[in-house]
């Protein structure tokens, strides 16, 4: 790349199979003001080395590559890394399969590979702010996929201990892909009120972002499919 670094910038490494997502996700990312691509790879080997070396804040992965995967290769990075980076996976899919498993694992967010510019540059902003992309698409899927399943003999309700009733309120307006200004007006709430309550929840059950808020609420029982 021929920019340089500022102290504020975002750093981003792309990690995709296909040379020219890769090279265009790069070049498109590292021409917007505040936002530096500090690398690409090709797949997920090799990549705890490669993120300890560029210090990336968002690595842009794609889920399916051949070898080691995003799957993977997220695992390994948020496991592993002295300072984890944010991971927001790319999927060719909106019913991708890896979905919950790399939600679980870590991600904050995902992205469509037929995202527009504008909401792949706004992803990495969201994601390298700290929180989540969770999009309404990828919530179906997830809802989908719970669908699917047998319902568990017993939910796991002391996850959720601690949470107040407002609060459990909050987490299953999340868990239904709401952002925090449509929860605010659902529930007639000062939206600052509301990024007050998400925080509260995070810091209670110990999660890193909102898409593991998600996770939680369908693991403990909170919410079910067709609710």
């Amino acid at each position: 790349m021929t920019t340089s670094p500022v102290a504020d910038d975002v750093r981003v490494l792309v990690v995709d199979d296909q040379h020219m997502i890769r090279a265009g996700f790069a070049a498109l990312l590292d021409a917007q003001p505040g936002i530096h691509v500090v690398g690409t790879a090709e797949d997920g080997a090799g990549i705890l080395e490669i993120v300890e070396s560029t210090q990336p804040d968002v690595v842009l992965m794609d889920i399916r590559m051949p070898g080691v995967n995003g799957l993977e290769a997220t695992r390994t990075v948020l496991s592993e890394a002295a300072s984890p980076p944010r991971i927001l996976m790319l999927t060719t899919f909106d019913a991708d399969e890896y979905v919950f498993a790399a939600l679980r694992a870590g991600a904050s967010g995902f992205l469509l590979k037929d995202a527009t510019p504008e909401e792949l540059i706004h992803a990495v902003r969201v994601v390298a702010q700290g929180e989540a992309l969770l999009s309404p698409r990828i919530t179906r899927t997830l809802i989908a996929d719970y669908a699917e399943r047998p319902p568990s003999p017993v939910q796991n309700t002391a996850l959720l201990e601690g949470l107040t009733e407002r609060e459990l309120d909050v987490m299953r307006l999340i868990s239904r892909g709401l952002a925090n200004a449509e929860i605010a007006a659902s529930l007639f709430l000062a939206e600052q009120t509301v990024k007050t309550h998400v925080s509260r929840i995070l810091s209670k059950l110990q999660l890193r972002d909102r898409t593991q808020i998600v996770v939680i609420a369908y693991e403990s029982g909170l919410i079910r499919p067709g609710e």
